[in-house]
């Protein structure tokens, strides 16, 4: 197989320096952590029924693939990560990981993931993971990130496919259920990352990266996380209103959704020195993300189990 100009046969997977912690940091095991729930959540609510022991090994798959793009991410980021406090301790610029081992172990790991998940659920999981690694690498991060403030607006597609990748693991297809769900994590996406910069909005201005505050500015920054909240409750309901979920989960993402859109106004008010409520709606959205899609996982469990 060619990767680039080279044969992977030839690729030197040496990493004589970097520990088994340093290669799982490489993965950004918090983001993949996210990506795989939201992919095991659409697994299991797909209509179809995976034998438990592939569901886990596609599921493993599946998290290869997130930690190679977060993998080669960190390769092509480098530079930037060593400027930002909260990178700039990341295995590349710490030096524990070199920039080759990087890229070795990211293209072996995404080939992998991809090549397994193909034997294990078919070709579309396989093709939709590995357009999940190409757009999250070349078209967020290569591309997108470094040239326009609506690098997280775009780019959010790539987070957002594992519960369609899970789902097509499971059903062999892609359902109008599966699309809710990457709506979700796409309009999550923005509101989520602009309050992070709004309080680490030097770091990204010493790294030269275009996000919202330092473009826009703060106000309009914190008016489009206002709108895009707006947006982000009512679409967190739609698994109950198109009936895939019931009314536990119905109720359960309406109040996450209200709790979502009064952290997202405390920040629309907030005068320009105050981050708390940014960081208060950062935490928070790292929350509802896990909430929303654990509340649509027991929903699916507890019906199936009465309806069996």
């Amino acid at each position: 197989m060619l990767i680039g100009k080279r044969r992977l046969s030839d690729i030197d997977v040496a990493l004589s320096g970097a520990t088994l912690s340093d290669l799982f940091a490489l993965m950004k095991p918090r983001v993949m952590a996210l990506a795989v729930f939201t992919a095991f959540v659409g697994m299991v609510s797909a209509p179809g029924v995976l034998n438990p022991a592939v569901a886990m090994v596609a599921i493993a798959a599946i998290a290869l693939g997130a930690g190679a793009a977060g993998a080669l991410n960190m390769w092509y980021d480098m530079d930037i990560d060593a400027m930002m406090s909260r990178t700039s301790q990341r295995p590349l610029p710490s030096g524990r990981v070199t920039s080759e081992e990087a890229l070795n172990f990211g293209l072996l790991t995404a080939t992998v993931s991809v090549m397994l998940l193909e034997m294990l659920a078919g070709w579309l999981a396989a093709s939709l993971l590995a357009f999940t690694i190409f757009f999250y690498v070349v078209v967020y991060t290569m591309w997108l990130k470094r040239s326009t403030p609506q690098n997280i607006v775009i780019g959010g597609a790539a987070g957002a496919l594992p519960p369609v990748v899970g789902w097509a693991a499971a059903a062999n297809g892609v359902g109008i259920e599966s699309l809710v769900l990457f709506l979700i994590v796409f309009l999550w996406t923005p509101p989520h990352f602009w309050a992070l910069a709004l309080f680490k909005v030097g770091d990204y201005a010493r790294a030269g990266i275009p996000m919202m505050p330092n473009v826009a500015g703060e106000a309009s920054t914190r008016r489009q996380i206002f709108a895009y909240s707006l947006l982000l409750a009512p679409v967190g309901v739609l698994p109950w209103v198109l009936g895939f979920a019931s009314a536990f989960y119905g109720f359960a993402s309406a109040g996450l959704g209200a709790g979502f859109i009064w952290r997202a106004w405390r920040v629309l008010i907030a005068s320009g020195v105050d981050k708390r409520g940014a960081k208060a709606l950062f935490a928070y959205s790292i929350l509802y993300l896990f909430a929303i899609f654990a509340a649509l996982l027991i929903d699916t469990i507890a019906t199936r189990a009465l309806t069996s």
